[in-house]
């Protein structure tokens, strides 16, 4: 996939997945912008997803220059938004887990700072279900008690570097259950122990149940004090930790 310019008048960019959805998708999230498809851009998924509910995706855009923002589209959820991050100090860089309504393309459209989205992606095969069809979710009987509690883990990187990652406890639930209403993670900010940002993370309800987030800190980037992680979620319940690094 070579990149491509959006604005070039003479013709207009097409999508390399040939999806049904892109028109839609360009106009709802592209609309005026600049964008290319950009090979910079890279997009790990299984390329046959065994569990809907459960699928592992890294994005990496560290290639590019000044990332200002990451968005993640799979064309062919009912929410096709499944989470945008925002890296501070952190690396443009995000590993979780997505849930998945059936075979669809994963994007990524990274943001720089000249306002050009860079796009990529990966096709994923699965079985349907994973938004639209009960999981665990809310339906165990303990996830009151454990709601919004948060793990950490913390292991250095060959570079000098860091890599935190965070797990929450929380159901995720898409709304598209009968009798089960939309309740997930809204926002989720990672700042060091001088309360600047490492990296804000939205999550849609795609993201799958007891999200884990993976993100890398470069050498330099934590300076004293422990980790900071807060948030809330759409029925604002409160999200707070700390992690020793």
């Amino acid at each position: 996939m070579s990149a491509f310019a959006a604005d070039q008048p003479s013709a207009e960019p097409t999508d390399p997945f040939g999806s049904d959805r892109w028109p839609e998708l360009r106009h709802a999230f592209f609309e005026g912008a600049q964008f290319t498809f950009d090979d910079r851009v890279k997009v790990s998924a299984p390329e046959v997803a065994e569990d809907p509910f459960d699928v592992v995706v890294s994005v990496d855009a560290t290639a590019l220059p000044e990332v200002e923002e990451v968005l993640v589209i799979a064309d062919f959820n009912p929410f096709p938004q499944a989470l945008r991050f925002t890296p501070g100090r952190a690396s443009a860089a995000l590993g979780f887990r997505l849930k998945l309504d059936g075979s669809t393309p994963v994007r990524a459209a990274a943001r720089t700072s000249d306002g050009r989205w860079h796009l990529n992606g990966t096709r994923v095969q699965t079985t349907s279900g994973g938004c639209s069809l009960p999981a665990s979710g809310s339906s165990h009987s303990d996830w009151q008690e454990t709601l919004n509690q948060v793990s950490t883990r913390i292991r250095p990187t060959p570079d000098g570097g860091q890599r935190l990652r965070i797990e929450i406890s929380h159901p995720m639930d898409t709304g598209l259950v009968q009798g089960i209403p939309i309740f997930h993670i809204d926002t989720l900010e990672i700042a060091n122990g001088a309360g600047q940002r490492l990296m804000r993370i939205e999550p849609g309800p795609p993201v799958a149940r007891d999200p884990i987030f993976t993100l890398d800190i470069p050498a330099g980037a934590l300076g004293p004090g422990p980790i900071r992680i807060s948030g809330r979620d759409n029925n604002g319940n409160l999200i707070q930790a700390e992690a020793a690094p």
